[in-house]
């Protein structure tokens, strides 16, 4: 089994401006990018690694609606047989599995709530799993839907993601149900949030970052908007959720200081 099979592995901003995606980005995480060899593509890096991409959204994209947005992939052995399952599960195929030349396989999805997300193939190699406690790299993946108990169902037989904790917000918000690849390290959260936001059902990435106060106020400074926090959570460590100034939502984390 491919050790990233069932993780987030690969990040991509579909944005509406990329120059300007790249000064933002630069200057509230640190990102440089580089030029893919293979087509118009830029890939972002934290240091001397790779971590996702930055693409133009499609004309097709924003006739239909969609707005910039991060979208994240899912390691998987088999791309078409996964494709298969979640059509299974009640999933949708927003872009059929296809291949990337000399790079490996995907496919574009939406779960039952309408989340979209990606899965993702390596070819002829194993896909590393990245380090989600870098600073600069991606360290959770939140999504806020409309109904996490049907999208957990759907999730879990379509990835094998297994239920970590749970903790209650509250009677606004409800539950928030943590999940992982094993039952013991979380990488992600789902609850009912999109209902409470009045939003489609999305996926949310969360950066690591030095400090999330300081942060919050350079994406201000830079013309993004600090939607939520900055503000603790529950084992250490404070977040922020913010907009970029194309319209893409993302958020951050600060650990606690030792």
């Amino acid at each position: 089994m491919n050790a990233a099979s069932g993780r987030f592995v690969w990040f991509d901003l579909m944005t509406t401006d990329i120059q300007a995606a790249k000064s933002f980005y630069s200057e509230i995480v640190g990102w440089q990018t580089t030029k893919w060899s293979g087509g118009d593509y830029e890939m972002w890096k934290a240091g001397d690694e790779e971590v996702g991409g930055v693409m133009a959204l499609t004309s097709d994209a924003r006739q239909s609606g969609s707005p910039p947005q991060w979208l994240a992939y899912v390691g998987t052995n088999d791309v078409d047989s996964t494709v298969r399952k979640a059509q299974a599960l009640g999933g949708q195929v927003v872009t059929p599995a296809r291949d990337i030349s000399n790079v490996g396989r995907f496919a574009l999805l939406a779960d039952p709530q309408g989340a979209a997300f990606a899965i993702f193939q390596a070819l002829g190699q194993e896909s590393a799993t990245p380090d989600a406690t870098k600073l600069g790299h991606f360290g959770w993946a939140e999504l806020n839907t409309t109904d996490w108990k049907s999208a957990w169902k759907f999730y879990s037989d379509l990835f094998g993601w297994q239920h970590t904790s749970s903790m209650d917000m509250g009677p606004e918000y409800g539950e928030y149900f943590m999940f992982g690849s094993d039952s013991n390290q979380a990488f992600g959260g789902m609850s009912n949030t999109a209902s409470m936001m009045n939003a489609r059902p999305h996926w949310l990435y969360y950066v690591n970052v030095k400090n999330a106060d300081d942060t919050a106020r350079k994406i201000v400074e830079k013309g993004g908007k600090d939607v939520n926090g900055p503000m603790d959570v529950p084992g250490g460590g404070r977040i922020a959720q913010a907009v970029d100034p194309q319209g893409a939502r993302f958020a951050i984390f600060a650990p606690a200081e030792q």
